[in-house]
């Protein structure tokens, strides 16, 4: 990632100030991202530290952009912290990376093209890998999903 991403320039930098996004934006070249409570992964609250088959042992159907987490984050807050999260990106006018968790950064593609955030759950998205979001003449597209 580091030499694909390296070869661009960006306009400002963004990172969740979680360890594991700080550690990845460092490992991709990124040392001094600017640190956002924005782009933290999606608050789980009971369900912390829980896989969803084990979630489903006690709530089949369970789905998290449909259901969001008992203490935790409901859907709608969800959405609006990525629809918040992209006001502060756009509000750069230039190219913007973020390095964040997978669950947020479903909700931010959803919000991205201003989808409802149950099709969060049709994205999958695999760790350290690269996708792009952008306005072109079809407006707010995804041009990019999970790339390697």
């Amino acid at each position: 990632m580091r030499d694909r991403l390296g070869k661009l320039h960006f306009d400002a930098v963004y990172s969740s100030p979680l360890q594991r996004a700080r550690h990845t934006a460092e490992i991709a070249g990124f040392p001094n991202p600017h640190l956002t409570p924005l782009l933290r992964e999606v608050e789980y609250g009971e369900y912390e530290g829980l896989t969803t088959k084990g979630i489903h042992e006690s709530r089949p159907g369970w789905e998290l952009y449909k259901d969001g987490c008992p203490g935790g984050e409901t859907p709608a807050q969800i959405r609006a912290r990525a629809v918040d999260f992209i006001a502060l990106a756009t509000a750069n006018r230039g190219r913007v990376l973020a390095f964040s968790h997978g669950h947020f950064l479903r909700a931010v593609a959803i919000a991205w093209m201003d989808l409802d955030i149950k099709a969060a759950a049709a994205l999958y998205l695999d760790v350290a890998t690269l996708s792009v979001l952008r306005r072109d003449e079809h407006g707010r597209v995804l041009a990019v999903w999970n790339a390697p």
